[in-house]
């Protein structure tokens, strides 16, 4: 057996490869259930392969109750290796194969619902033209975890913001930029011209506010209230664009999304855009990946494919 640093094993055959990947898909699920009906196995079958894992550590990966499911200190370590582990190996076959036609296997990509069904159809249509064998796993979800996926490991790919300060070892490559708007219901009216003109603490205290739980988004939008002063008084934090969209049409408050969420929202009918001034500053959306990963001949395609 092989051994990477801290005495983490290399498996060999392809039954050990297999029982990576079944760690893996368990420990991004943290649900017996779920990863048993994913990878097509039997519950019973899970369980025995995680626990022949474990004891050939000598330490437990998961901590196990009959609510939950969560990683161990050592599970976490061990995650990190048996994703280079896995990877590793489809870079190595992948470098044998020098005609895209015969590129192979699977990529993940993590976007947010608005990507999904704006300008990803066209990526994924180019893409899909150059390289028919390279299957997509497409995962949605807020975009202020784009970058926090792609440095676990859970994901080959992710599209999000650009943030303001990026990661170490973690590359960007531009798709396009949206302004970030303050967006209203159409009724009842939440703000006046003169609480527009100048905002400041006084005239936008009683204004509820819809922010998002976290990212580019939410970090610009507080910069600004803290500019003018404003302490806001928040209704509700979400996760999502779509979500702030839905609640602020729904009259629950003003929000603050970027345009491209309202390009291709249903509900904007329904929704007015506050001309705000200063505008707040808007963002490049991307793809994000690890630098140490562009080796791998399956993200490399997609990285350097035709735009």
């Amino acid at each position: 057996m092989i051994y990477l640093q801290y005495n983490v094993p290399i498996y060999e055959t392809n039954m050990d490869s297999h029982a990576l990947r079944l760690f893996l898909s368990l420990a991004d699920n943290l649900h017996f259930g779920k990863t048993s009906r994913e990878q097509h196995v039997s519950p019973s079958a899970l369980s025995r392969s995680i626990k022949q894992l474990e004891d050939e550590h000598g330490a437990a990966l998961f901590v196990r109750d009959n609510r939950s499911v969560r990683l161990t200190r050592e599970g976490q370590q061990f995650r990190e290796y048996a994703s280079e582990v896995i990877n590793g190996w489809q870079a190595i076959r992948q470098t044998f194969m020098q005609d895209q036609l015969n590129l192979h296997g699977e990529l993940s990509l993590y976007c947010s619902v608005t990507a999904s069904y704006s300008f990803l159809y066209d990526i994924l249509s180019s893409f899909r033209q150059d390289y028919p064998r390279i299957e997509m796993k497409l995962h949605t979800g807020d975009p202020a975890k784009a970058v926090e996926r792609v440095q676990q490991g859970l994901e080959d790919l992710a599209i999000g913001a650009l943030p303001d300060s990026l990661p170490s070892g973690v590359v960007f490559q531009s798709i396009t930029r949206s302004e970030l708007r303050f967006i209203g219901p159409q009724a009842p009216q939440l703000l006046n011209e003169e609480q527009l003109k100048h905002p400041g603490a006084e005239s936008w205290k009683d204004v509820p506010m819809i922010l998002s739980e976290e990212g580019l988004a939410r970090t610009r939008t507080d910069r600004w209230l803290k500019h003018h002063n404003i302490k806001p008084r928040i209704y509700a934090q979400v996760s999502g664009n779509e979500a702030i969209v839905s609640m602020v049409s729904l009259g629950f408050g003003i929000g603050v999304v970027p345009q491209i969420v309202l390009d291709n929202s249903p509900l904007t009918a329904r929704i007015r855009i506050y001309d705000v001034q200063p505008p707040l500053t808007a963002y490049d959306i991307g793809l994000f990946a690890l630098q140490k990963r562009l080796k791998d001949p399956l993200i490399a395609a997609f990285w350097n494919r035709q735009q």
